[in-house]
């Protein structure tokens, strides 16, 4: 769990219930017109927007906004390291047997491609394609979370309108003016906070965490790949350490 999406989201939800709070009562912000508008309007357009299938997977996409991967770039420099020492003392089959105790799913199947003597162009051409298809998937997830922030302020504004129309006809009532004033506002509200707090914030962190992601992949397609050259694990490492920040590397042959 991304505890700092949590804690950024539901701190800004509170923040906001608890000044809804200081200047009265959390029941007048409530409106069932309001929430329809914007919410459900907004699922609508981006429905119209994008395919059925990309917009029914989103859930698992934006998940990565919460849940993401307990990745460290430096650790897998160390290993892929040590996989290149053990390939160059006991072969390349002796992989079979290390790879069992590989979590990492895009890890194993890059090793288990060099244990079973594919060539090395095709393992970086298959792992290269899996790359693209992560970051195509994470983008085009970003694309629609950004699509449904830049969408909600605006059905909140037509919620608003349509509260203003509501309240212009009823003119001959000075005492519903108010109360009818404060719910066609309540959308342009609902459309802010959505666009503010929802959207828009996971769709900059699913950017963030696709970078992240595309970057450990990298480290490792390119570890593979020297590992199943045969290269030398001092030049695996260097390899390795130029894809990482200067703050990050470091070597374990200056031990």
């Amino acid at each position: 769990m991304d505890i700092a999406t949590l804690i950024g989201m539901v701190g800004t939800f509170g923040l906001v219930a608890t000044a809804m709070l200081l200047g009265g009562s959390l029941a007048i912000f409530i409106d069932v017109p309001s929430v329809l508008i914007t919410v459900l309007g907004t699922l609508m357009v981006v429905l119209v927007s994008y395919p059925l299938k990309d917009v029914a997977g989103l859930a698992k996409v934006v998940s990565k906004g919460f849940f993401n991967r307990d990745l460290a770039p430096d650790e897998y420099v160390d290993r892929l390291v040590k996989f290149g020492q053990l390939v160059r003392t006991e072969g390349i089959l002796a992989l079979e047997e290390a790879g069992k105790d590989v979590k990492d799913p895009f890890l194993k199947k890059g090793l288990m491609m060099a244990v079973d003597g594919s060539e090395t162009e095709a393992i970086v051409s298959q792992m290269e394609s899996e790359i693209e298809a992560l970051a195509d998937r994470h983008k085009k997830g970003a694309d629609i979370l950004q699509t449904a922030g830049t969408i909600s302020p605006a059905m909140g504004m037509i919620g608003t309108l349509i509260g203003l129309v509501q309240m212009l006809q009823n003119m001959a009532d000075p005492s519903a003016i108010g109360p009818a004033m404060a719910v066609a506002l309540l959308t342009t509200f609902y459309g802010a906070m959505l666009a503010n707090v929802v959207f828009n914030p996971l769709a900059g962190k699913l950017r963030t965490r696709s970078s992240s992601e595309v970057l450990y992949n990298t480290i490792i397609m390119v570890g593979v790949e020297s590992i199943s050259k045969g290269d030398n694990p001092r030049v695996i490492e260097s390899r390795l350490n130029s894809l990482l920040p200067p703050n990050m590397r470091k070597s374990q042959f200056d031990k």
